[in-house]
């Protein structure tokens, strides 16, 4: 792995969202000292906290898997993670619920979803789910280490035996058909095959090795903190402030000193100058090669991953039946991936999934109250260039017509909060998308763009637009990986704070 040379006492973060608070607690626990510049007026980036009405609004992610991950990055600073955020495991995971009116409760417990399928789609397919989940959990563990967890310099660093394990499993078959091995029915194969949206890839296309996303919420499980999302990243700037992180709010940074191949000082619009031995850029890779200076070379251009439009709506009473995760699958399937990915327009038959968080947390709505996020896949705005500014009204009203006529019947929202492309993009989001990068096999690794940017020496990138890639966990490694090359060290002892007195023993 190759390091930032030289000294690396003093380091600048930019951007107090999760991968920055993730790096920022790793490099604080190596000893280092660390100055987060985040241009919001608090911390979280697209882990934000909206209020309307009395509801609070998770406006970023709604799905929290892996939580080990949360775990080692409060471990840093020597914090634990159960009494810093308390985590809820919801069971089931989801609800997937299908437009011919079936419903399976996805549990994460082997022996309860076995059950499940087999009252579902019959025997066959129920001992097909317990080999499935077999091989999720191997191709997890042939995967995770080498390959996601890990800082890799060039693709012949994907050269190792593991390497070929990943091929003997099937990882470089299609998704879809692999999944086709194990379950023959195809709305069960939709439920190990839709999280190929998070990756921006139909399941189709997509290589198996990608089901390792489906192994993060159909095995390990899904969870839920108390607060919201927005806890995450609030916790996290907690704990690294009680470590010694010095954070910097309402500070845009503008420019980059140098000296030769080495940033020297971090500037923001403010005008205040942070002289480092280091940076942690987790800007928009665009952005952040804009701030170094310099544009990558690459034979073919990056492609985006689809977006989203997120709809945010509250009200009085709710079904039963409408759990804190609800996927809600249209007739089509293939159709779906076509409209978003290949014709670039919004989806003919609407997929959906659609968050109660007021089923685990009823404090996130007024009294007698509940809260929905319902996040419709549109189109990123280089494949699909709607003029959402005007449009999002419209298409919100659409969504909320078909989640009423399945799920939410006479429900009468109180208030809206629109999320689209439109607002993606003027926080600088590539495309307009909340995804980054697709990750299709030229877009994964060592090709996606690298961490430690060629011509600056001393600075690292992270977020979900560089290694491994986006979601909560994979953001949150990033920020150890940008730890990583700048310490010179994978696995050091994390000191130990004495958070409550506000300092290292």
């Amino acid at each position: 792995m190759k390091a930032v040379p030289g000294r690396t006492d003093r380091i600048v973060v930019v951007g107090a969202g999760l991968s920055g608070l993730a790096s920022a607690l790793h490099l604080a626990g190596r000893g280092r000292s660390v100055t987060v510049l985040e241009r919001d007026p608090g911390p979280g980036g697209l882990a934000g906290r909206a209020e309307r009405d009395g509801y609070l609004l998770d406006t970023g992610p709604t799905v929290l898997t892996m939580p080990s991950i949360l775990r080692d990055t409060f471990a840093a600073v020597g914090a634990d993670l159960d009494r810093e955020l308390p985590l809820k495991r919801l069971d089931p995971a989801y609800s997937a619920r299908f437009a011919d009116g079936s419903v399976l409760p996805v549990h994460t417990s082997g022996e309860r979803m076995a059950a499940a399928v087999r009252d579902f789609a019959g025997p066959a397919d129920a001992a097909g789910y317990l080999r499935l989940r077999d091989w999720l959990t191997r191709l997890h563990h042939a995967e995770f280490g080498r390959f996601v967890d890990a800082n890799i310099d060039s693709p012949l660093g994907m050269l190792r035996p593991e390497l070929a394990r990943l091929a003997a499993l099937g990882g470089f078959r299609r998704w879809d058909t692999k999944i086709g091995t194990f379950v023959r029915d195809e709305r069960l194969r939709r439920v190990f095959t839709f999280q190929a949206l998070y990756a921006g890839e139909s399941p189709m296309r997509a290589l198996a090795l990608y089901a390792v996303i489906a192994y993060m919420d159909t095995v390990a499980g899904v969870f839920f903190p108390a607060g919201g999302m927005a806890a995450v990243p609030r916790a996290l700037a907690r704990t690294a402030a009680a470590a010694g992180v010095d954070f910097r709010y309402d500070s845009e940074v503008t420019a980059l000193e140098r000296r030769g191949p080495r940033v020297t000082a971090v500037r923001t619009a403010a005008g205040e100058r942070f002289p480092c031995d280091a940076v942690v850029l987790t800007t928009e890779p665009p952005e952040s090669y804009r701030l170094l200076g310099r544009t990558p070379r690459r034979p073919v251009p990056l492609r985006a991953a689809p977006s989203a439009l997120v709809l945010h709506t509250g009200g009085p009473g709710v079904p039963p039946e409408v759990g804190h995760h609800t996927i809600s699958f249209g007739h089509g399937w293939k159709s779906t991936f076509h409209d978003l990915i290949t014709a670039g327009r919004p989806m003919s038959d609407p997929s959906l999934l659609i968050t109660r968080p007021t089923a685990s947390d009823p404090t996130l709505a007024p009294p007698g109250r509940q809260l929905f996020s319902i996040l419709a896949p549109v189109p990123n705005l280089e494949r699909g260039p709607v003029d959402w500014t005007a449009a999002a009204g419209s298409y919100a009203a659409e969504i909320l017509d078909v989640v009423r006529e399945r799920h939410l019947p006479g429900f009468e929202p109180e208030f809206s909060h629109i999320v689209s492309p439109a607002d993606w993009a003027r926080r600088g989001l590539v495309a307009g998308t909340p995804f980054s990068y697709a990750h299709s096999f030229p877009q994964t690794g060592p090709f996606r763009p690298r961490n430690r940017p060629a011509g600056t020496v001393n600075a690292v990138l992270a977020g979900g637009g560089t290694v491994p890639g986006v979601g909560v966990p994979t953001v949150l490694i990033s920020g150890r990986l940008a730890a990583d090359r700048i310490t010179g060290t994978t696995r050091p002892r994390a000191r130990v704070f004495d958070l409550a007195a506000g300092g290292p023993r």
